[in-house]
């Protein structure tokens, strides 16, 4: 039997829930039985059947004796749905092939010990990395309680954001303009500074064809400068907003609540508003991963507060010249050794421009 052949197809069944089911990972299920594949299922939405469940329920023929792949070990404690352990041995399935081991501590290595006492061979480990990256996001959240960050711009080819008039619309092509509306998708907030909302005043929602899922849209504010008649909060009622501001203006703050803003105080340090503080403040919320669209001030705080996790490039066959906007700002660097590095994971080539994606290495871990 092909474990892996079986576990790439519920590889690409789990990527189905993606924007869905946050913040509860992404897993698809696959059962074979005589080498033919008798049923299929995947979480597909927060708070409703698991992948193993789904993959049972759309058997065509009875699970008893059959093999599971499933690219995350099944669930062992009872949730918004009971244990998916309970349903595999339920059903007879004689054999589980899992992906990646779950980090929540409460199921961590639990699910598979329990399927093993019940006398069911369990394998694990196959195309693990692979089914690991699908659970970057929900990783991250559920051991540090913090959204996973991914720094998003667009840029020319000679680094810039902006024209000297600070005109950016458009730099990429359409291609990639979809792709940044598939990411937002993909995560359940978006970020961006006052100054962002002030000059280009966007709706910041997810505009795809398919069924989606609109993020939060955050708004880094310190001073409560976001104008009343912005999109962001004249449409705060229809998609989740929040405000994060140090102001303590009550009768400025009632006027956003008014609108439907939600507000989250976080104080303030050398750099704005604490970020590390705001991403503890959005954990609490439910919110796993953040968009940030910054432009340079908020990129740079974002970095030196080491709470971008990865940074997602499109860069388009242009040159702008001149003195215009980079994507991030800030004093900078007196030395090449000093600089922030970045591991590439995947380029890309979305219509005409690149696509780099990166993953962040600090060179110390902030506390």
């Amino acid at each position: 039997m092909n474990d892996e052949l079986y576990m790439k197809r519920a590889i690409e069944l789990a990527k189905k829930g993606t924007g869905f089911v946050n913040p509860n990972p992404l897993v698809g299920a696959v059962i074979v039985k005589d080498d033919v594949i008798i049923g299929e299922g995947y979480h597909e939405k927060y708070g409703e059947l698991h992948a193993e469940r789904n993959a049972i329920k759309n058997c065509s023929d009875s699970p008893e004796g059959a093999t599971i792949y499933v690219t995350l070990e099944p669930c062992c404690h009872h949730g918004k749905t009971p244990p998916c352990t309970e349903a595999i041995i339920e059903n007879g399935i004689k054999r589980v092939v899992v992906g990646a081991l779950d980090v929540n501590p409460l199921v961590a290595g639990k699910g598979v010990q329990i399927l093993r006492d019940h006398g069911i061979e369990v394998v694990t480990g196959v195309l693990a990395d692979e089914c690991t990256a699908l659970n970057k996001v929900f990783n991250k959240y559920i051991l540090k309680k913090r959204p996973y960050v991914v720094m998003k711009y667009a840029m020319t080819a000679d680094g810039k954001i902006a024209t000297d008039t600070g005109k950016s619309k458009w730099i990429t092509c359409e291609e990639s303009r979809k792709e940044v509306h598939v990411l937002r998708n993909k995560l359940m907030g978006i970020m961006v500074g006052v100054s962002t909302v002030i000059a280009d005043d966007p709706m910041l929602n997810c505009r795809l064809d398919t069924p989606h899922r609109d993020p939060v849209r955050i708004i880094c504010d310190t001073n409560l400068r976001t104008p009343l008649d912005s999109k962001v909060v004249q449409t705060a009622d229809t998609f989740k907003t929040v405000i994060a501001t140090a102001s303590e203006d009550k009768d400025k703050l009632s006027q956003y609540e008014k609108k439907g803003c939600k507000i989250v105080n976080v104080p303030m340090n050398s750099e704005g508003i604490d970020l590390n503080i705001l991403m503890e403040k959005l954990g609490d919320l439910g919110i796993d991963g953040i968009l940030l669209e910054g432009g340079g001030t908020l990129n740079n705080s974002a970095l030196r507060a080491h709470i971008v996790d990865e940074v997602h490039t499109f860069m388009a066959p242009k040159i702008f010249g001149g003195m215009g906007k980079s994507p991030v700002t800030g004093i900078g660097i007196d030395e090449p050794d000093e600089a922030i590095e970045l591991t590439v994971t995947d380029i890309s080539r979305i219509g005409d421009d690149l696509l780099i994606e990166s993953e962040v290495k600090y060179k110390c871990s902030q506390e």
